[in-house]
């Protein structure tokens, strides 16, 4: 079992774009969430985790969850940037944006464990399947560890959840951008079929 810091290095080594975060805080909060999500889990790294939206939706032929991570948070940075050099400063907050973007799906561990998988789907009635979709417990993990607030919400209404609130300036980027990534991708041949 990885300790916290063995946790806390795998994530930084995951993601080069914490360096965009100036804020000191802010990023370490984005590692803390991420080590202690795998912490909850088999997971060590976010590299071990399938590249797909959902346990069960078609995957990233080459590449991990760490690559859809990366590839949302520069997608939503592009969108915010273009965006701002035509039209002027729109109240994005760049910051806020790629914590958003690197934490949108940091309740992935719980719901693609495979300890967890099996556990559910061996006895639906139970719990339900899957128990908890990756959103609501993204919310759990951003809120455990002081994330802001901001962050808990694109991670609780980035997917499906949120179409029944009204989604935050940064986490419609997010939302945006985490669509395009698996559309374009899906549309460039480079996912597999559904399992």
């Amino acid at each position: 079992m990885a300790t916290m810091d063995e946790l806390r290095a795998s994530v930084r080594r995951s993601f080069p774009e914490l360096d965009v975060i100036e804020d000191d805080d802010l990023r370490d909060k984005v590692v803390e969430a991420w080590a202690f999500a795998l912490s909850q889990t088999e997971f060590t790294a976010i590299e071990q985790i399938r590249g797909s939206g959902n346990p069960t939706t078609p995957r990233l032929k080459q590449g991990t969850q760490t690559e859809h991570l990366r590839g949302v948070a520069r997608i939503a940075l592009a969108m915010a940037d273009s965006l701002e050099q035509v039209v002027g400063p729109a109240g994005i907050n760049h910051d806020l944006l790629v914590a958003c973007a690197l934490c949108h799906d940091v309740g992935k561990p719980f719901e693609f464990s495979p300890r967890n998988q099996a556990r559910w789907q061996a006895d639906p009635a139970a719990v339900g399947y899957p128990s908890i979709r990756h959103p609501p417990y993204g919310v759990y993990v951003a809120l455990t560890v002081g994330l802001p607030e901001a962050v808990a919400h694109t991670a609780g209404a980035h997917s499906g959840e949120g179409e029944r609130v009204e989604r935050s300036l940064e986490n419609t980027i997010v939302h945006l951008a985490d669509h395009a990534f698996w559309t374009i991708l899906g549309r460039a041949g480079a996912l597999t079929e559904a399992d």
